[in-house]
């Protein structure tokens, strides 16, 4: 195995690493140090996150660094906030011996004036967000004239998050004999097209397959009618006591909504989104980091650039649209040699998208049954115990002076007893809570799945506002349906048209994703209101009675 010594980095680099506990190179590392210090090649890297790639380009770009020339020699930039400072972060650690070598986070949330000053002292290296860099540039607060590295840090996400045109403003401002390097997780279209533009015959270097999923990762799913989504979410954390993940949710409502249900029944959760203020998401993201929450309900838009290496879970409440963002969330579990676990709920309609990411990915997927009340039970019991026994008894310990009084107020019960009812004081909660639990697994060859709906599908009826005197069509109906319901496919069953109002039949799986989906739309310049309506009375012959 090789060490760091063998990749030619010196000995200032070396001591700082080696006090950090590092001794042998990732494979990214292995691959990438010697490439970057001794070649000068454009390079495309190809590894999932929490493999090391910050080492893999800042070790070999900081001992090149002229520190006596204070203009800005590395300029790295990387989609969110987050990354902006956890990369700062590692590069200041890693130059720890180099103490006249400057470097300085730019990013968005931040007070603008404080950078532009810390930029006008003179830095080596800045790591920044692109719309911050953009916006220093339109000032002229910041030169890169003099760049002889541009960094791309998770390309593939700032393409995703819309940063095309402010990535391609950034590196025209750069010199065309720079030397690009761009890190990603996957190898979408967009930046094999960025590679041919901007980078020069770059060498390409990968870890894993592109688009390939982790290898530490174990890929689950459960399946479940839609509307026991929820439950099944609880039921699947309440089976792993030691959870410590991220739920990762479509929109910003539906982890808010996520979020506020699972802290409203005790776990120990909060949400991370888009309209949270910066002060807010810092202190979510720090509460999460010392690990004060187990479980962080979030978008992929918010979530991008959290860097976590010891998460135990990922769960998809939904599967994602795109293959490639379910390949990024789950090599957010299983880093830095870890196992990880990616977790998804589907329903009875969504087992294609497993196979289209078991293909992709090459992984294949386990299908797990939602717990049921004694499983469940069985688990906090013993998670319960064993903490109880690994909890150490200290001499001077404050609880040592009530023990007197506690076992005299035990004293009239016998061991088993004592046992009985210490559980039971423990455990009523769940049990009670789980007491009649119906089963939520889904099994396809059941008379229960095939019951109730025309064509197998059973059918929920709903209300709409809009009816013949608004120039309501079945058209219309459906195509709002499918305009709002992007990415899955909803039967639509009978649709009434009455005068004022309508009736909808829509697949029940979908049922409450729809209500969602269209009562935030407008239709017919009228704003939708959708909501359950009774079922419609069935239509029976009856003999007349004779007079």
């Amino acid at each position: 195995m090789q060490t760091f010594k063998e990749t030619g980095l010196p000995e200032e680099i070396l001591s700082a690493i080696g006090e950090m506990g590092y001794e042998t190179p990732t494979p990214i590392q292995s691959k990438t140090i010697p490439e970057i210090m001794n070649y000068g090649n454009d390079l495309i890297a190809l590894a999932q996150t929490g493999t090391g790639k910050t080492g893999a380009f800042g070790l070999p770009v900081i001992p090149q660094v002229e520190r006596s020339d204070k203009s800005v020699q590395a300029l790295i930039l990387c989609p969110t906030r987050e990354l902006c400072l956890q990369i700062t972060q590692d590069l200041k650690a890693y130059s720890k011996n180099y103490n006249d070598l400057y470097i300085t986070p730019v990013y968005g949330g931040a007070e603008i004036r404080t950078q532009i000053k810390s930029l006008k002292r003179g830095t080596h290296i800045v790591v920044g967000t692109p719309g911050r860099m953009n916006d220093l540039i339109n000032r002229k607060a910041i030169n890169l004239s003099n760049v002889r590295w541009l960094i791309l840090d998770e390309a593939d996400e700032m393409l995703n998050m819309g940063f095309k045109d402010d990535l391609e403003s950034i590196m025209a401002q750069t010199p065309e004999w720079r030397q690009t390097l761009l890190f990603s997780a996957t190898m979408p279209k967009e930046i094999a097209a960025m590679s041919k533009k901007y980078m020069q015959d770059p060498v390409e270097i990968s870890v894993g397959k592109k688009n390939q999923g982790a290898e530490n990762v174990e890929h689950q799913y459960y399946m479940v009618q839609a509307h026991d989504r929820y439950r099944a979410l609880k039921r699947i954390v309440d089976v792993i006591p030691d959870v410590y993940g991220i739920i990762f949710c479509r929109t910003r409502q539906e982890t808010k909504d996520i979020a506020d249900k699972l802290m409203a029944d005790g776990y120990n959760a909060d949400a991370l989104h888009g309209d949270l203020s910066q002060a807010q998401r810092d202190l979510v993201m720090h509460r999460f980091r010392k690990k004060h929450l187990q479980l962080l309900v979030a978008t992929d838009v918010a979530a991008r650039g959290i860097d976590v290496n010891d998460l135990t879970h990922v769960i998809n409440y939904n599967l994602p649209d795109d293959i490639e963002v379910y390949i990024h969330r789950s090599g957010r579990t299983g880093r830095a040699g870890k196992k990880g676990v990616s977790v998804s709920i589907i329903h009875t309609r969504e087992m294609h998208r497993v196979k289209a990411i078991e293909k992709i990915a090459k992984k294949t997927f386990e299908r797990k049954m939602v717990p049921k009340a004694d499983e469940i039970c069985e688990k906090q019991l013993f998670h319960f115990l064993d903490r109880v026994n690994d909890t150490e008894l200290e001499d001077g310990s404050p609880v040592n002076a009530l023990l007197p009084s506690v076992y005299e107020k035990l004293a009239t019960m016998e061991r088993e007893q004592l046992i009985r009812k210490f559980v039971a004081a423990e455990f009523n909660r769940f049990m009670e809570y789980y007491k009649d639990a119906p089963d939520l697994n889904v099994y396809k060859d059941s008379k229960d799945n095939r019951r109730g709906g025309r064509g197998g599908v059973a059918f929920s009826r709903l209300f709409i506002n809009l009816g013949k005197t608004d120039k309501l069509t079945s058209s219309d109906v459906i195509g709002l349906i499918n305009n709002k319901m992007k990415g899955v496919t909803v039967k639509v069953g009978k649709i009434e048209l009455l005068r004022n109002f309508s009736f909808i039949e829509v697949d029940k799986e979908y049922e409450q994703d729809v209500i969602q989906k269209l009562n935030s739309a407008k239709l017919k310049g009228k704003k939708v209101n959708l909501e359950v309506a009774s079922p419609k009375p069935s239509k029976r012959k009856t003999k007349r009675r004779r007079q």
